[in-house]
């Protein structure tokens, strides 16, 4: 039987860990080929397989190739194009999560949340959009967050900025290609458990706490988990969304009730 996305090619940043890594695996599960991009060419090179514990460098997985990515250089992302050529699927998940209020924000933190969350996802569409337009065919899944014009959540000042410009760029590349055969969604998660969470948890003074504190913030009960999210992804990857443009898909565990 057929993947969901035999045939077709994604590229997807941020795929050393997390939410990038998940989806990478899954598409290539469901039959694409997939270039999957970091600027960490070590998790990149050496991820863990889809079973978990299984030491499977991505690598080896079939479908998969990887290559090191800036997603913050733009001469980088123009010559990645040119070299990869057309894709199917364009999935951008870089991000930053700047913790703190407006007033404990400076100039750096704003300028770095920018440039990663929003002025990266920029980059990868303009670069890679051309070729879409001109077969008349492809896929753009950006990550947000419910952290954004969907929700005010505390100390999430710049990256609840950047996460609502995530979902303003995504409505308007949709409409400005709605008529072309290229697509363009969105996912915004509620929080998920990822090695950049487990980071931000252990920087905290009590990390017990903290861990407890994030999950009673989740009306479901839990945290989600990446594979969740790469489950939205595939959808909005696939051809059974092809009806679906400037869409946000909120798993969330009901965090927006």
């Amino acid at each position: 039987m057929a993947g969901r996305l035999e045939g077709k090619t994604a590229i997807v940043t941020a795929a050393a860990a997390g939410i990038g890594r998940a989806s990478a695996l899954m598409f290539a599960r469901e039959g694409a080929k997939v270039i999957a991009t970091d600027i960490d060419e070590k998790n990149l090179k050496s991820l863990d397989g889809v079973a978990g514990n299984t030491a499977t460098p991505i690598e080896r997985i079939a479908g998969i190739t990887t290559r090191r990515l800036d997603a913050m250089d733009k001469s980088s992302i123009e010559a990645a194009a040119k070299e990869i050529g057309p894709v199917d699927i364009l999935m951008n998940c870089a991000g930053y999560v700047h913790n703190g209020s407006i007033l404990e924000c400076d100039d750096k933190a704003w300028d770095f949340s920018m440039n990663l969350n929003v002025r990266s996802m920029f980059w990868m569409i303009q670069a890679f959009l051309p070729a879409m337009l001109e077969r008349g065919k492809g896929s753009i899944i950006n990550i947000s967050s419910v952290a954004s014009s969907l929700r005010g959540l505390p100390n999430r000042f710049v990256y609840g900025t950047t996460k609502a410009a995530v979902i303003g760029l995504t409505k308007a590349v949709a409409i400005d290609t709605i008529r072309q055969g290229v697509r363009c969604n969105a996912i915004c998660p509620g929080t998920i458990e990822t090695p950049s969470l487990e980071q931000r948890i252990k920087a905290f003074a009590d990390p017990e706490k903290a861990r407890k504190d994030f999950i009673a913030r989740q009306p479901i009960g839990r945290l989600g988990t990446a594979d969740e999210i790469a489950a939205a992804a595939l959808y909005l990857a696939s051809d059974e969304s092809a009806y679906t443009t400037g869409t946000l898909l909120i798993p969330d565990g009901g965090v927006t009730l």
